[in-house]
C-alpha cells in the first residue's frame, strides 16, 4: 500500500510541474563572461537571417534571461559585441547559453533543445572548410600581390584546390543533413548547399521531410520549390515544346528522338554564357560525330544581337528562341530563371544531365560517349 502511494504522488507531483510549464512561451538564460569589458552590454535576439531584432536584454553580472513567444519552431539568432550565435527554438524550451568573449575563436554551449545542439555541430563543419577557404584566398591574395597582378597560371592552381574544399563541404552537409533530415538543423544545412548542383539531393531530401515541420514557412517554401524543379530534373522525361528557329522554322525536341541533345540556354548579353561558349564549342567538334547534339535556346529579344553572337562565338549547331527573354514559353516550361543553364536529354527522352559547365560538362561527355 505505502508503494502504490509513493507512485501515485510521485505521479501527482509530475502532473503538476508539466502543467506548470510555459509552454506559451521559449526561455534563453545564461552567461556571457567577460561582458563587462563592453560597457553596458545587450544580448540581442534575431529572426533567422539575423536582419531583423526581435528582442534583447541587458547582461547584468555576466547574466542575462529572457522570454519571447514564436509562432512556429525556427531558427533565431543571438547577437552580442558583433558575434552571432545560432539557436533553434519552440515555445517550451528552456534554454541555457554561455559563452566567453575572451575567447577569439567564440565558441559556446548550449543545451535544452536538441536542434540548437546539432547546429552547433553543423556550424563546426561549416567554420573548417570556411577557414581553409579564407586562408587559400589569402595566400592567393598574397601572391598575386608580390607578382605584382592576377595570374591565369596562379589561378589554375588555386580555383581547383578551393573547388575541392567546396565539394568536400557539401559531401559532409549531405551525411549532416541525412543523419538530422528530421530536425530544422538538418534543414538549415542543407539550405548551404549549392541547389543547382544538389539539386537531385534536395529534391529527395524533400520527399523525406514532406510530412515533417509543416508550420515553418521557410521549410514549406522549400518543398514547394522542390516539388516545382521535379518533373524537370534528372531522370524525369524532359517536357515537350515547339519553337522557332533562326532561319524561322519549327523545331521539336522530338526532333532529337533517338539522340542526345543538350539544350542550350544562353543569350548574347550573357558574359558568363559567352565565356562558356568556348568550351561548349570544344566539346561539340569532340563529341558531335559520336553522337552528341546540341539545340541553343536564345534568351535575347533582338534578332540581330543573336545572329551576331552565333557567329562571333563560332556555334555550329542549330539554334531556335522565343525572343521573349525569361519569359518564353519555352523557358518557362523548363523553369529557366538563370544562364547559362543546359539539360541534357538522352535518347528515350530522359534528362540525363543539368547545368553542367566547364570540366563537368566534359566528364559526362567522357564518361557517357567513350
Amino acid at each position: 500500500m505505502k508503494i502504490r502511494l509513493l507512485t501515485c504522488i510521485a505521479f501527482l507531483f509530475a502532473i503538476f510541474f508539466t502543467s506548470c510549464k510555459d509552454t506559451e512561451n521559449f526561455k534563453i538564460s545564461g552567461t556571457v563572461t567577460n561582458s563587462g569589458k563592453i560597457g553596458k552590454a545587450t544580448l540581442y535576439l534575431a529572426d533567422s537571417t539575423g536582419s531583423r531584432p526581435i528582442d534583447s536584454v541587458a547582461i547584468v553580472d555576466n547574466k542575462f534571461e529572457f522570454k519571447h513567444a514564436t509562432p512556429y519552431e525556427s531558427l533565431y539568432k543571438i547577437g552580442v559585441a558583433g558575434r552571432i550565435f545560432d539557436v533553434v527554438v519552440k515555445n517550451g524550451d528552456h534554454i541555457t547559453f554561455s559563452t566567453d568573449l575572451n575567447d577569439l575563436k567564440h565558441s559556446y554551449e548550449i543545451s535544452g533543445s536538441d536542434p540548437s545542439e546539432k547546429i552547433k555541430e553543423f556550424n563546426r563543419i561549416s567554420n573548417v572548410y570556411g577557414d581553409k577557404n579564407s586562408k587559400l584566398s589569402d595566400e592567393y591574395m598574397a601572391k598575386s600581390e608580390a607578382l605584382g597582378h592576377s595570374s591565369d597560371s596562379l589561378l589554375k592552381v588555386y580555383m581547383p584546390v578551393f573547388q575541392k574544399n567546396i565539394a568536400d563541404y557539401s559531401q559532409e552537409v549531405l551525411k549532416f543533413v541525412d543523419a538530422n533530415k528530421h530536425s530544422l538543423a538538418g534543414f538549415y544545412a542543407a539550405a548551404s548547399l549549392d541547389p543547382i548542383k544538389y539539386e537531385q539531393q534536395l529534391i529527395a531530401y524533400a520527399d523525406d521531410i514532406k510530412d515533417d515541420l509543416k508550420e515553418n514557412p521557410d521549410v514549406a517554401r522549400f518543398k514547394h520549390q522542390m516539388e516545382r524543379a521535379k518533373p524537370i530534373s534528372v531522370g524525369h522525361k524532359a517536357p515537350e515544346f515547339a519553337i522557332t528557329s533562326i532561319d524561322g522554322k519549327e523545331v521539336k525536341l522530338s526532333d532529337y528522338k533517338g539522340k542526345y541533345v543538350m539544350l542550350d540556354f544562353w543569350a548574347s548579353w550573357c558574359m558568363p554564357c559567352r565565356k562558356e561558349n568556348p568550351n561548349v564549342v570544344k566539346q561539340f567538334g569532340k563529341f558531335h560525330s559520336k553522337g552528341f547534339n546540341i539545340l541553343g535556346i536564345s534568351l535575347d529579344v533582338e534578332k540581330k544581337n543573336w545572329a551576331s553572337a552565333i557567329k562571333s562565338d563560332g556555334l555550329t549547331w542549330a539554334h531556335v528562341s522565343d525572343l521573349q527573354n525569361f519569359e518564353g514559353p519555352t523557358e518557362r516550361l523548363y523553369q529557366v530563371e538563370a544562364i547559362p543553364s543546359n539539360f541534357i536529354i538522352d535518347p528515350q527522352g530522359n534528362i540525363a544531365a543539368k547545368n553542367i559547365t566547364g570540366a563537368d560538362l566534359e566528364a559526362f561527355l567522357n564518361k557517357t560517349f567513350n
